[in-house]
């Protein structure tokens, strides 16, 4: 009987770690990210160590059919344009699933790729394993890192800026400021931001 009730108690405090785990997946600011290996608009398979050079990266969840995702775009592609040379790219990665959104296809996502003008890799998440190691919730929701040796160490996750409708009225620019903080070799002051957009369309 007493083995029984033991049982039965280590069973649910299991149970309740391994939701209280769920509740905190993703990483956290401080957290080593994961590589990856994910397929571009162009075919081919985009990953953080091809990038011998950098020093960072500007990691987006994003895609096409969210009204939230095309009012970032922009701001996304200048990013790019600003940090990329110093040594901080951007990759988008979309995650969503083209079962619930064909908008967001791969065939879509080249096209509007193209459309835009993209300078930076527009990779294809099909299984999703990426956006939930990462912890990535919506879309846009950013990731920036920095580039430690051989390890990537999360130092920025959320929004883009405070102001989803008006990149002009944006008072903090959260991306901008953790993306010279690390090029300074300083360490980056806000950690964290809410990110506002779409929720990711996870597979059934």
């Amino acid at each position: 009987m007493k083995t029984t009730c033991l049982t039965i108690i280590i069973t649910i405090f299991v149970s309740v770690l391994m939701s209280f785990q769920n509740l905190q997946s993703g990483y956290q600011p401080g957290d080593k990210a994961v590589d990856f290996s994910l397929k571009n608009v162009d075919g081919k398979m985009v990953s953080l160590k091809d990038y011998r050079d950098a020093k960072g990266y500007i990691i987006v969840f994003t895609c096409n059919h969210c009204p939230f995702a095309k009012l970032y775009e922009d701001r996304i592609i200048d990013l790019h344009k600003k940090y990329a040379s110093k040594g901080l790219p951007v990759i988008a990665i979309n995650p969503n699933d083209p079962v619930k959104q064909p908008e967001d296809s791969f065939e879509n996502m080249a096209k509007r790729a193209k459309e835009k003008g993209y300078g930076f890799p527009y990779v294809f998440d099909e299984t999703q394993a990426i956006a939930k190691a990462y912890g990535a919730e919506r879309t846009p929701h950013v990731f920036v890192l920095r580039k430690e040796g051989s390890e990537y160490i999360v130092e920025f996750i959320g929004a883009i800026d405070d102001n989803a409708q008006d990149a002009s009225g944006a008072k903090e620019k959260f991306v901008e400021k953790a993306a010279d903080e690390i090029l300074a070799g300083k360490q980056v002051t806000t950690k964290s931001a809410k990110a506002i957009g779409c929720t990711i369309k996870w597979k059934s």
